[in-house]
């Protein structure tokens, strides 16, 4: 089991009379991700909405500010307890015998379209051997051939934008991962959260997107960037792509800030640190696709 502390801090300067946000900051509870304590302050004095998606465990917390300068923070400590399986023993799943609900998950989506890249995925990846070794087939040739380029793509940046500029972050990654399966009809999903372990090289600590492959009935985590090892993954939002799963979606003028993220592994309740570390096991933290509700 991992122990980590994190702490998010978003600053914001509203000029109309009212902007309105929706936030998935919290850290989701899942069978495998557990919230050991946690603490939200919000600057201004306003009514706090909130709504939980039971199916994928994110948390959504709605507000509207006034005019003026607005700040958001949110500290937590969670236990991540992984699911670990070899690699070898898990193999895809035939469309019929899929759970319903990932279904949304083999379909294009907004920034995945799995359509357009049906035919460069099949001439690549179709004929490999069917089951983690062409997932990791398709992970290794994003990674190879997009380089990670801090700034280069924006909000409206997809696979397809990706396929073609060569670069981009770690939602691009993901974006083209996610779609390349579903190209093939592996169900992939776009999962929002913070990563430990990152190269301090790319700059300060961000939220960080990477993606959930199923294989043999659970939904296992990959990062096609390569900066962060899958144990130092911490879940946010979970969802078909960034479009699901913003950390912060704004109504209004609103001018913001770069967000202010730390995260370390601290000790257990037993006194006992483990830090995350590359593993040959594949991970999980969303547990089986019937469990994923806290």
């Amino acid at each position: 089991m991992v122990r980590m502390k994190f702490s998010i801090e978003l600053a914001y300067e509203i000029f109309d009379r009212s902007a309105d946000f929706i936030f998935n900051i919290e850290a989701a509870q899942t069978p495998h991700q557990t919230v050991v304590s946690e603490k939200l302050d919000v600057s201004q004095q306003v009514r706090q909405d909130s709504y939980t998606d039971q199916r994928l465990a994110a948390r959504f917390l709605r507000l509207q500010a006034a005019a003026g300068p607005l700040t958001v923070r949110y500290e937590a400590t969670v236990d991540i307890n992984h699911h670990a399986a070899s690699p070898t023993a898990l193999q895809e799943m035939p469309i019929s015998t899929l759970p319903l609900e990932a279904l949304p998950y083999i379909v294009p989506s907004r920034y995945c379209q799995s359509d357009r890249l049906q035919k460069f995925a099949t001439a690549e990846f179709g004929m490999l051997p069917r089951g983690y070794g062409r997932v990791k087939a398709i992970q290794e040739w994003v990674r190879n051939h997009v380089k990670f380029q801090s700034g280069s793509s924006n909000g409206s940046t997809s696979a397809m934008d990706t396929i073609i500029e060569r670069g981009g972050v770690c939602r691009d990654f993901a974006h083209l991962m996610i779609a390349l399966c579903r190209a093939v009809n592996i169900p992939a999903r776009f999962v929002s959260g913070i990563d430990y372990g990152a190269d301090p090289s790319l700059g300060p600590t961000d939220f960080h997107a990477y993606v959930e492959v199923m294989l043999s009935g659970r939904w296992y985590l990959f990062d096609p960037s390569g900066v962060s090892p899958p144990m130092g993954l911490v879940r946010l939002g979970t969802g078909r792509d960034a479009a699901d799963a913003a950390f912060a979606t704004v109504f209004g003028m609103v001018r913001s800030a770069p967000p202010v993220i730390q995260i370390e592994a601290i000790t257990d309740g037993g006194g006992q640190l483990v830090m995350p570390a590359i593993c040959d096991d594949l991970l999980s933290t969303s547990g089986l696709e019937t469990e994923t509700a806290a």
